[in-house]
């Protein structure tokens, strides 16, 4: 036996349904409508419990509706469609799949089986996952007869499936922060919370500590075993929250102006903007203030014209004083630090070298076949990769020293493009290997020194998305990079740990940059054009397309 349906709407109740009817007014003065329709407020969706004879299908289908509606609740409604040992069994909080379509089918007598294309994926903890274009879950559902002859669902898969239109209505982004090793930035993560007691859940996750991928690239100042006593997170009037860490020792030994600096970054993208931290139940609140880390500045958007380094100023380009051209049959991608101490461009398809500057002369860095393009990273090391070296990263400083940076998720794979973070804690790969062309974010494992010596395991990010070619960190969560699209290679917003997002096509697009959110996020093309992202849309920068051969473009990083 076969039956498919598909899932039905959730019902809807409009809180705050008219009682009565108005009276038209048949006297007084005539006034002007604004002509505005306004939509109906506090619209609720409420869940439904099953219907009395509804067939195997229909009490599967009507479990998924409610669980979608509860998401945010305790599934009361939901459970009804269990049998009564199964009510305490299935864990609504163990995953959440976002589904952009459902097939409801009975497949025996007892047995439905529910097909899901999977937009994405949450775990447990908030980690959100994009599901690659073509994804898609078979979950089973087994039924009984209770003695009052009812279906009941005896055992239905652990999670939640919610439509992607209650994901972003239920679901809130936001960042953890850890902190670099060195304790002067703050490291983010990105994780996603049931639109209830966010700030709870926040604080809860931040005590867990990192994601397996970034755990050895981060530290924190959080106690080890320190827990939230008692599990809530208190809000007071004027934004500030209230907690209380135990164990009460651990927590006063800890480094407070730290702890402070991680709790409030954590918690303001919630509109918190004091935390008060009571070590114990009865002892004394955490005294002094959130320390004062290290905020990268905005920096100067950097072109290579006719091997030449110029700075856009107040749409001016400049020669950068003491920086003398490329050497080179084709030179392009330059990068620097924030400081400009490294300098350094690709002199050829082959050669990494650093740009003279002052008295010092262009020195070969380093030589490879299909060189990457570089990025430079807060400690002065320059990260690049050879075709013919596939496995690994190179990194090199300007004195000459090299090391390979290698990770076993990498083996068997080519890197195409890499961009390491502001923080220096984490670095954006674009690869090649037997599942095809990826991109992916790793932590990054650094000595003493700060010399980088491995990286962690892979996050994958953009799963829908084929990547062609260079990436970019828009802001500390959101990478640019270029994909496949309908009309050829186009740009694409990605957060890491969540959504893709196209921007519009950019005929032969070949490098990007970007320093602090897409109103800073340029292109460049085979032609030499510089583009700037503006109002939704790509216009040519005055003074430089049309009048510049633009071959290399960077902020710094």
């Amino acid at each position: 036996m076969s039956r498919v349906r598909g899932a039905a709407p959730a019902v809807v109740l409009v809180v705050g349904v008219l009682v009565g009817c108005a009276a038209i007014p048949t006297s007084g003065p005539v006034t002007e409508g604004d002509g505005v329709v306004r939509e109906q407020e506090g619209v609720v969706v409420l869940a439904q419990g099953p219907q009395a004879d509804a067939d195997p299908a229909a009490i599967v289908e009507g479990f998924l509706l409610a669980s979608d509606a509860e998401v945010t609740g305790d599934f009361e409604v939901t459970r009804q469609f269990l049998a009564a040992d199964e009510r305490t069994e299935w864990d609504p909080g163990a995953s959440t799949v976002v589904a952009s379509r459902t097939k409801v089918e009975q497949t025996g007598e007892a047995q439905v089986t529910v097909s899901v294309d999977v937009s994405a994926r949450l775990d447990a903890d908030g980690r959100y996952a994009e599901a690659p274009a073509d994804a898609r879950e078979t979950l089973r559902y087994e039924l009984v007869q209770d003695a009052r002859g009812h279906w009941r669902i005896a055992h239905a898969p652990d999670g939640v499936v919610v439509t992607a239109r209650r994901f972003e209505q239920q679901f809130r982004a936001t960042s953890l922060y850890f902190l670099s090793p060195d304790e002067k930035m703050l490291v983010p993560e990105v994780r996603w919370f049931r639109d209830r007691n966010v700030p709870t859940a926040v604080v809860r996750a931040l005590l867990a500590g990192p994601s397996p991928w970034l755990r050895d690239a981060v530290t924190t100042a959080v106690p080890a075993g320190a827990e939230l006593k008692p599990e809530a997170v208190t809000l007071e009037q004027g934004g500030v929250a209230e907690l209380t860490l135990e164990p009460a020792q651990a927590v006063q030994d800890a480094d407070r102006g730290l702890l402070l600096a991680q709790l409030e970054a954590s918690l303001r993208a919630l509109g918190i903007t004091t935390v008060h931290v009571q070590a114990g139940a009865t002892g004394a609140p955490l005294e002094g203030r959130a320390a004062d880390l290290v905020t990268p500045d905005p920096g100067e958007l950097e072109l290579l014209v006719d091997g030449r380094t110029l700075a856009l100023v107040d749409g001016v380009a400049a020669p950068v004083d003491g920086v003398g051209a490329v050497a080179g049959a084709a030179p392009r991608a330059i990068a620097r630090s924030a400081d400009g101490s490294v300098r350094v461009a690709l002199a050829d398809a082959s050669t990494l070298v650093a740009l003279p500057v002052g008295a010092a002369a262009q020195r070969t860095l380093l030589t490879g076949a299909g060189l990457a393009a570089p990025s430079v990273d807060r400690f002065g090391w320059v990260w690049t990769a050879r075709v013919s070296a596939p496995g690994r990263l190179d990194t090199v400083r300007l004195d000459g020293t090299t090391t390979e940076v290698a990770a076993e998720w990498l083996l068997g794979r080519t890197v195409r493009a890499v961009r390491v973070s502001r923080d220096a804690s984490r670095v954006a790969i674009v690869s090649d290997g037997p599942d095809g062309t990826t991109l992916d974010v790793a932590g990054v494992v650094r000595d003493d020194d700060g010399a980088p010596v491995a990286i962690g395991p892979a996050l994958r990010v953009g799963a829908p998305l084929t990547p062609t070619g260079p990436v970019v960190w828009v802001d500390d969560v959101t990478l640019a990079v270029l994909a496949d699209g309908d009309a050829g290679a186009a740009p694409y917003l990605v957060t890491v740990a969540g959504r893709s997002t196209s921007l519009p096509a950019v005929a032969d697009a070949v490098a990007l940059a970007a320093d602090r959110g897409e109103r800073t996020l340029y292109v460049v093309t085979a032609e030499g054009e510089l583009l700037r992202h503006q109002g939704g849309t790509w216009v040519a920068v005055p003074g430089v397309t049309g009048d510049l051969d633009v071959t290399g473009v960077a902020f710094p990083g």
